[in-house]
């Protein structure tokens, strides 16, 4: 019988995400906020790569499933792995979102929309203050 181990969640006091995040990355991710369009890094960037967690560096997101939405934010239309990402219902705004957060540290990304590309059809839209890139070669 082969058993499963699944690592344990990255926690760390408001103070140590404070003092490790910039003031814009901690208030999106830790605080569930939300970069203005078209201003957070990476909405326009298309180099070949890994994008990571800001807050905990697991990796989330590949360039190659990264598309041009139009909508001011990074775009993807699927997460390194199921597990890379935690989904939970949103209903701030008056609106019913999804919410997408990191699964192993539960920063705030962004939120995922059905109306993305195929092959998934999903648009996961992330804050770029949420991520740092890790370019290859």
């Amino acid at each position: 019988m082969s058993v499963t181990m699944t690592k344990p969640k990255i926690e760390k006091t408001d103070a140590e995400w404070r003092e490790q995040l910039t003031p814009e990355q901690y208030r999106v991710t830790r605080q569930h906020g939300t970069e203005r369009a078209f201003t957070g890094p990476y909405w326009n960037s298309f180099e070949t790569g890994l994008y990571r967690c800001v807050c905990c560096d697991a990796p989330l997101f590949r360039s190659d499933t990264k598309f041009d939405a139009g909508c001011g934010w990074p775009s993807y239309f699927e997460p390194v792995s199921p597990e890379a990402v935690t989904e939970y219902r949103d209903d701030s705004y008056g609106m019913v979102r999804t919410e997408i957060r990191c699964g192993a540290c539960e920063a705030h990304l962004g939120h995922v929309f059905p109306d993305g590309p195929p092959p998934t059809g999903l648009r996961y839209c992330i804050n770029g203050h949420a991520m740092v890139f890790e370019a290859e070669g």
